[in-house]
């Protein structure tokens, strides 16, 4: 038991981030953590396939369709900076605008 508590006291604070992807925004399109957060998105879409991309941290999903579930994706915010994420799959004429950003504060 005193193993399980240890691991615990180590384990990194994580933050689920319940997100909305549609023609053509993520919703909330800005996040905040704290540098050593884990970082749970939950995306679910209100259309159609989108995809979500952080290149800086080689992420590239495929959000499923309104009503086929939801994608979750681990990004463990280890160092301070800011985060590009975007739509990597073509949705429609405002695919190019459809980005966000995570930013990981000291």
């Amino acid at each position: 038991m005193l193993w399980l508590l240890l691991l615990l006291a180590a384990a990194p604070p994580t933050k689920v981030i319940h997100m909305t992807a549609e023609r053509f925004t993520f919703i909330p399109s800005q996040v905040k953590v704290k540098a050593g957060t884990v970082v749970e998105f939950r995306i679910h879409s209100e259309d159609t396939n989108h995809g979500f991309r952080i290149p800086a941290a080689g992420i590239n999903e495929v959000i499923p369709k309104r009503g086929k579930g939801e994608l979750k994706v681990v990004f463990h915010a280890d160092r301070p900076g800011r985060y590009e994420f975007e739509c990597s799959k073509p949705c429609g004429a405002g695919h190019n605008m459809m980005r966000g950003v995570l930013i990981v504060e000291e």
